[in-house]
């Protein structure tokens, strides 16, 4: 006799068929899409570009100016879609297009578009600027600029363009430099913490967030010195470049309501009237002047032959010869492995060994952005750069944006130092900060106690007050690490630790100051540094080699083709604060990470000694 499956059973088999089903489309679909993404990847990797004649290069500068990519192409992708990271531009990339952009026939013009650049210190503009002079000096072709609107930093490179387009609803703001930072003594003392700082050097205030509520006058005194200094350039630049009488920005500013009140608020017709732009232009009309003086593209109407930047990368053709190396140092300075855009001592220091060790790396470059950290960090870094100039290989540093404290201690090995007359540098000074919770455990009632062999066994433990012995020996510390710093300044600049210590004391300067202090040897960018890391190689012809980590595994892979696909297709994903509170979320945060850092990276320090200089300007 035979049985049937009752219809309960029947039922449920049904469903699971269903579920079963569904599952293997949805998994099949998903492996079928991954295999159509591998395709694409590899042919947009590997097919061949073609450059058509009269081509405009076209310069759409996104998120920060870096020196290095905060991560793999991989990492990237996959943050900015998520909206966790801002998109970013390595200033190489640009200078490295706009120096074959000058010698390609087919490359006539470049285009500026600035309305995504969102970050960059003046220094990174500079060299851009320097690039597109050169641009138009060797090849006499024309660069003209766009935005909808130019805040202070897209100004500055729109102002170096032959042409300045603004839209008509659009504006040019002009404000000046600022630095005001976060205090956070009052709201510690509220929560029981008690920060002890310890300093050498009387302008040293990396600590004073912690230890004050406001900036000390010495602190204010050199920041006032070195952005009076910074405005000066970067008013001059404009002038000279828009060819506008000295002093016209700063009387711009001074008289700023009554002029807007003359243009009846029409910010973009002020801005013409000012001279500082050229003409009031929709994106539209703005892509028909390039057609009009160029061609029209011929995948898409209505707008002109173009390349980017980063797709243009790919035309130029590498330089051949012998290799000057460059190691990047950008971001904070720590002691062991550090992720992208940080500097990890043990980490850097393997690399320029490894640079030293490669016949094919006849000099080294390190180009350096960075506001300090670890003391121990920064000694390992300089250290092996010592060792590479006494194999005999010449060592250059170049200061970026920041190259202060950590970072300046970094370039005291090289033979030369070149510095952008805007680089924030100097902040010679050390500094150490340890906190203690004991009012903040007897607010909420808890008591401590315990037995040890010496007084200093539970000394630094951080529920109990500090001993006053305990401060007197990290003050001692601080003042020995001073001490060398100074010391080896000295001898690294030709001088005296009684001369240094004058213009040291933890002050900071701008590239220019530092050059009349004595504390650089010369005043230029990249480009200059690469140029005499060559000549003291005596090189003629040579090629540039950047020394970075390179992704490892299944990331290595990603990066291979997912990075190819970024090159097609940016994502524009992202989520901001309403009421323009963004930026100051931004400033906290970033303010408290920063500190927070400090006290991670501490458990592992063996010095626990920090030479950092919180002077970055807004």
């Amino acid at each position: 006799m035979t049985s049937h499956p009752g219809i309960i059973r029947r039922i449920f088999g049904t469903l699971w068929w269903l579920l079963d089903g569904t599952r293997r489309l949805v998994f099949n679909l998903l492996f079928l899409a991954l295999l159509v993404l591998v395709v694409i990847a590899w042919t947009v990797g590997s097919r061949k570009p073609v450059l058509q004649e009269n081509t405009a290069l076209v310069l759409n500068l996104r998120g920060d100016l870096v020196e290095q990519s905060s991560g793999s192409g991989s990492e990237l992708l996959v943050a900015e879609a998520l909206g966790q990271q801002r998109r970013e531009t390595r200033v190489r990339d640009v200078l490295d297009a706009l120096d074959a952009a000058a010698k390609d026939p087919k490359i006539v013009r470049v285009a500026l578009v600035l309305d995504d650049l969102s970050g960059g210190g003046t220094a990174s503009l500079r060299e851009i600027a320097a690039a597109l002079a050169r641009f138009k000096a060797q090849s006499g072709k024309e660069v003209v600029a766009w935005g909808s609107a130019f805040n202070q930093r897209q100004y500055f490179l729109a102002s170096h363009a032959d042409a300045v387009y603004l839209h008509p609803y659009g504006s040019v703001t002009l404000r000046g430099i600022g630095r005001n930072g976060l205090y956070f003594k009052d709201v510690l003392d509220k929560l029981g913490i008690t920060m002890h700082g310890f300093q050498a050097g009387r302008f040293k205030s990396a600590i004073e967030p912690l230890t004050r509520q406001g900036p000390s006058a010495e602190s204010l005194e050199a920041d006032q010195s070195w952005m009076n200094d910074l405005w000066a350039s970067w008013t001059a630049d404009v002038e000279r470049a828009r060819k506008l009488p000295a002093g016209h920005i700063a009387r711009m500013i001074d008289e700023a309501p009554q002029r807007m009140a003359d243009a009846g608020g029409d910010l973009a017709q002020l801005a013409l009237k000012e001279k500082l732009i050229d003409g009031v232009k929709t994106r539209d009309e703005f892509r028909a002047i390039l057609i009009e003086r160029g061609a029209a593209s011929d995948g898409s109407k209505g707008t002109f032959r173009q390349v980017s930047h980063e797709s243009y990368l790919a035309f130029a053709l590498p330089r051949s010869g012998a290799q000057v190396g460059v190691i990047v140092a950008e971001g904070e300075i720590l002691d062991d492995d550090a992720p992208p855009r940080m500097v990890g001592g043990r980490l850097v220091a393997e690399q320029i060994r490894r640079a030293r060790e490669n016949d094919d790396i006849k000099a080294l470059v390190v180009r350096i952005d960075s506001p300090g950290g670890s003391v121990f960090g920064s000694e390992l870094v300089r250290r092996e750069l010592e060792l590479t100039r006494q194999a005999g290989k010449p060592v250059v540093a170049s200061m970026g944006d920041l190259a202060a404290s950590g970072g300046y201690w970094i370039a005291m090995a090289a033979d030369e130092i070149v510095a952008d007359p805007t680089t924030i540098t100097g902040s010679i000074g050390v500094f150490g900060v340890l906190p203690t919770f004991e009012r903040a455990l007897e607010k909420v009632g808890v008591g401590t106690g315990g037995a040890s062999t010496t007084w200093l066994a539970a000394a630094q433990d951080p529920s109990r007050p500090m001993d006053p012995r305990v401060a007197q020996m990290v003050q001692t510390r601080i003042d020995h690490y001073y001490q060398r710093f100074i010391g080896q300044a000295a001898a690294a600049r030709g001088s005296t630790p009684e001369k240094i210590n004058e213009v040291a004391q933890g002050r900071v300067w701008t590239g220019r100051q530092a050059k009349a202090n004595g504390l650089i040897d010369t005043l230029g960018g990249l480009h200059e540094a690469l140029a005499s890391a060559a000549q003291r190689a005596k090189l003629t012809e040579y090629r540039v080699t950047y020394l970075e980590r390179e992704p490892r595994g299944l990331d290595r892979w990603l990066s291979m083709f997912i990075g190819r696909i970024a090159v097609a297709a940016r994502t524009e994903l992202g989520w901001t604060l309403p009421f323009g509170l963004q930026p100051w979320a931004d400033q906290v945060q970033g303010e408290l990470q920063r500190q927070a850092r400090l006290f991670e990276t501490a458990r592992d320090d063996p010095t626990r000694a920090y030479a950092y200089c919180f002077c970055t300007p807004h």
